[in-house]
């Protein structure tokens, strides 16, 4: 059964940077392609990122030159590191592995202006 906790959100002033964890579990996680993903209440989820299972990574063009995925398939946890945050960026952000249909419970990100 797939498993995925995210963790790492929290308040943080505009500019400012935080970076979110995602550990699965219940799949073969080193083969795996990760996303993350965000969600603003009342509106649709959309996609971030996508971490390859050897690392390359793939971004929405909002978040290019600012966000930065990366995995440690050894802890089974893919990361997202997030700085120059701006307040659009405030959101419920999830990870999920990509084809499934299984989401945690995600981790809050607010970005105080």
């Amino acid at each position: 059964q797939v498993h995925l906790v995210e963790s790492g959100g929290g308040l943080v002033e505009a500019g400012g940077s935080l970076r979110l964890s995602c550990t699965g579990s219940g799949f073969p996680f080193s083969e795996a392609i990760m996303t993350w993903h965000r969600q603003v209440q009342g509106k649709a989820r959309e996609w971030v990122a996508t971490v390859a299972p050897g690392g390359a990574t793939f971004y929405t063009d909002s978040v290019k030159g600012r966000f930065t995925g990366s995995r440690d398939n050894t802890l089974n946890t893919v990361y997202l590191q997030m700085n120059s945050l701006k307040s659009e960026d405030t959101a419920v952000y999830y990870c999920q592995e990509y084809g499934s249909t299984t989401w945690g419970q995600g981790t809050q990100v607010t970005v105080s202006s």
